[in-house]
């Protein structure tokens, strides 16, 4: 459970704690339900169901409520995603495919560096013009990063003993070919998704390379004239693709 649902829950519970205790505690409010007046009797007894209420429907909304992946991914920092690859590094399956993740993230991070450098030489960071390529550029990050989640999430689920027990039963020929061939197939869909999900990650540094490349050979650079570059241009579809994939 993610930190903030665990504070929030926290809160709630404290919360409604902490108003019982006052309402009813005899050196505060001192309300009581037995012996007290009608109105007061109602209301402490309303105030207990109120409590009740919300307490059950409060946890419930925190606990049952899923987590929205694309928001979670935008909220979390390049170190978020390389402390999670790092977690991921006890599985020799993918450790060189864990370890090309990482590179890509610090490449990422270079080229968008560089990128929005060249574009600060010919305008201002509070220009409309670097302001939209600025977003362009993050987009991609977004979309970059949001595939890095999913690769984490395989990996998280990737069961790598039962993978290996697999392996040896397949060459003891402990169970029948029908049976291995499926749990085997099981676990190649988890590693052809990762290797691909992996090698998409290097088109998207590729985009970044040509359209670095397009923008360093200018001495000036006017907006219209960058929208038109192919590099630009293949980001854009990019985005745009990534657009139609979510919906």
């Amino acid at each position: 459970m993610e930190r903030k649902k665990l504070i929030n829950l926290l809160g709630l519970n404290l919360g409604i704690a902490a108003g019982n205790i006052i309402l009813f505690s005899p050196g505060l409010v001192g309300l009581e339900l037995v012996g007290a007046g009608a109105l007061a009797t109602a209301f402490g007894s309303a105030f207990i169901f109120l409590s009740g209420a919300g307490l059950l429907y409060g946890n419930y909304k925190l606990l049952a409520e899923p987590e929205n992946l694309e928001t979670r991914s935008k909220e979390w920092t390049a170190d978020d995603y390389i402390e999670a690859l790092n977690d991921c590094r006890p599985l020799k399956t993918f450790e060189e495919t864990v370890d090309l993740l990482l590179d890509q993230i610090e490449r990422l991070q270079k080229k968008n560096k560089i990128i929005r450098d060249i574009l600060l030489q010919n305008f201002s960071a509070s220009e409309i013009s670097y302001g939209k390529f600025d977003a362009v550029i993050s987009e991609v990050e977004n979309i970059f990063f949001v595939n890095i989640r999913s690769i984490v999430n395989k990996l998280k689920a990737f069961d790598e003993e039962d993978y290996n027990f697999i392996r040896k039963k397949r060459e003891e020929g402990a169970f029948s070919k029908q049976f291995i061939e499926e749990k085997s197939r099981v676990y190649d869909e988890y590693i052809t998704f990762i290797k691909a999900a992996a090698e998409y990650n290097e088109q998207i540094l590729l985009k970044l390379d040509r359209l670095l490349l397009e923008i360093s050979d200018l001495n000036c650079i006017d907006s219209g004239q960058l929208e038109k570059m192919p590099g630009m241009v293949e980001i854009n579809n990019l985005i745009k693709q990534a657009v139609l994939y979510k919906n």
